[in-house]
């Protein structure tokens, strides 16, 4: 069985700096507004593979709260439709190509932000105002904290301008939560299951696409992502013995109960030391501990994960 004892890994080091990530681009967010969205406005984010996930996470956020009308779209397939106010950009090396495609493009004709954590790359010239969260770039190529802090960032925001949805806690309850899933022992029958499945609930369903994301790409791990009321459509037939459905949020009525009775397991029977619920932000980071364990684990380097590169750029045909 895996074991979640000390990792010297640089992917560890990360992880554990969330709450201090968190608590500074809290403290600098009046520095960045200029990139991020005006109350009122329809909205697009974009962005690839784990920014993607935080775009979906913050669009439902914001327009449940009242903000304005938000979409989230992977940037390969931003639709160019007329009708949005602003686009946000979400690009951690800021060299991605389809983001960097699609800032290009409306250059000029939508306004457009972007949150990146690299000063010295072409989004710099491609948005009309950036964000730079330097202090929360990471040397590993598995994205940890610079995503979770983005999305931090955006909750200060939506915080600030009174568009916190119902439910949702403040950032600074989240920065302890954060603390204290740093701190919790990941329990025995999570490290020893061989299947996850991630589940969320409105925003929270973004964060199960990371969850799921970080697990395949540190330890190759067999896992699933659904939204939580779609797990009794088909999901559920491979729970078992041995495999985890893990809740990002309150799981709906039933559910842990439909769960159990198959024999898997849940995390409200996996929150073992954890005095409470967690923010489903701060849940993310166990979820990001127990993808390094795993990789470990198995002989995996958890800071140079297989067949994987800091950013995708790809070669432009000539035209």
């Amino acid at each position: 069985m895996p074991t979640a004892g000390p990792s010297a890994s640089r992917t560890t080091a990360e992880i554990t700096s969330q709450p201090a990530t968190w608590a500074q681009a809290a403290r600098m967010l009046s520095a960045h507004t200029d990139a991020l969205p005006r109350r009122g406005e329809r909205v697009a984010v974009v962005g690839c593979g784990t920014s993607w996930f935080m775009a979906q996470a913050y669009a439902v956020l914001r327009e449940s709260g009242g903000h304005g009308e938000t979409d989230a779209f992977a940037a390969s397939e931003f639709p160019y439709r007329a009708g949005y106010d602003r686009v946000l950009a979400i690009t951690r090396s800021g060299t991605t190509t389809e983001v960097l495609e699609v800032l290009r493009r409306l250059r000029g004709a939508v306004p457009t932000g972007a949150i990146t954590a690299d000063p010295g790359t072409p989004v710099m010239d491609a948005a009309d105002a950036v964000a730079v969260l330097d202090f929360a770039d990471e040397e590993s190529v598995v994205q940890t904290r610079f995503a979770t802090t983005v999305l931090a960032l955006l909750r200060a925001h939506l915080e600030t301008e009174g568009a916190l949805p119902r439910g949702v806690r403040p950032l600074s309850r989240a920065i302890e939560d954060a603390a204290r899933a740093i701190a919790v022992p990941l329990p025995d029958e999570v490290l020893g299951a061989e299947q996850f499945t991630f589940l969320g609930t409105g925003w929270t369903y973004g964060l199960a696409l990371e969850a799921g994301l970080k697990m395949r790409e540190a330890a190759g791990a067999w896992t699933e992502a659904y939204p939580a009321m779609e797990y009794r459509h088909g999901p559920i037939s491979i729970t078992g013995p041995g495999r985890v459905a893990w809740i990002f949020g309150t799981p709906p009525d039933g559910l842990t109960d439909d769960i159990a009775r198959v024999g898997g397991t849940t995390t409200a029977a996996s929150r073992t030391g954890v005095a409470g619920a967690l923010d489903p932000l701060a849940d993310l980071i166990r979820a990001q501990r127990l993808a390094v364990a795993l990789a470990e684990s198995r002989g995996y380097d958890p800071d140079r994960p297989r067949n994987l590169t800091r950013s995708v750029v790809l070669e432009q045909s000539a035209s």
